[in-house]
């Protein structure tokens, strides 16, 4: 990753942030306000992350941004939220298993386009628990952040399995040229 990476107590502040998020969107409280211009240079500047929720090691939401457009602070803590309410794939995080969540947070670098020019040298160009990849078939688009690799090793079923995710048959990236994009992450765990 060649951008700078957050300290151990950025990253703390982070994860007790989104945790605090969670607890008050839960409950129905408001979200104090955050000085920003108090913040380090890398909370305040502008970043993209996913906020992953996760209980009993099974997925329970996961949301966030791809691309950068606002302070990384504002970004995980919103993105917490809505992982832990939005996710459409689950019910809201209820108050009585918030104790049992455990959350994850990846700090995306900015996506760059992947040529390729079949699918055989698409499975050449990437690289596995590396890369995120974003896939784009006209107005669809899916991701897997570079996590995903752990559970889908095999570049064709992650590929199949994100085509599949964007709405698509497993098998279109083999039959048509998609836009693909990969991007990586600094990951970073409550304990």
């Amino acid at each position: 990753m060649t951008t700078l990476t957050l300290s151990r107590e950025e990253k703390v502040y982070l994860l007790t942030l989104a945790r605090n998020a969670i607890s008050l969107a839960i409950k129905g409280q408001a979200q104090p306000k955050i000085d920003v211009a108090g913040l380090s240079e890398l909370l305040k500047a502008d970043g993209a992350a996913f906020v992953t929720l996760t209980k009993n090691k099974e997925l329970r939401g996961c949301i966030g941004a791809l691309e950068a457009y606002q302070p990384l602070v504002i970004d995980v803590r919103e993105h917490a939220i809505a992982a832990a309410l939005e996710d459409y794939r689950f019910p809201p995080v209820s108050s009585d298993e918030l104790a049992d969540i455990l959350i994850e947070i990846s700090r995306l670098t900015q996506p760059r386009p992947l040529e390729y020019i079949d699918s055989e040298s698409l499975i050449q160009l990437l690289r596995p628990s590396v890369d995120g990849v974003i896939l784009t078939d006209g107005l669809r688009r899916a991701t897997f952040l570079p996590q995903v690799w752990e559970q889908l090793p095999n570049p064709e079923d992650f590929l199949g399995h994100l085509c599949h995710k964007m709405g698509a048959n497993p098998d279109t990236w083999q039959k048509k040229h998609l836009a693909v994009s990969t991007y990586q992450v600094e990951e970073f765990h409550e304990k």
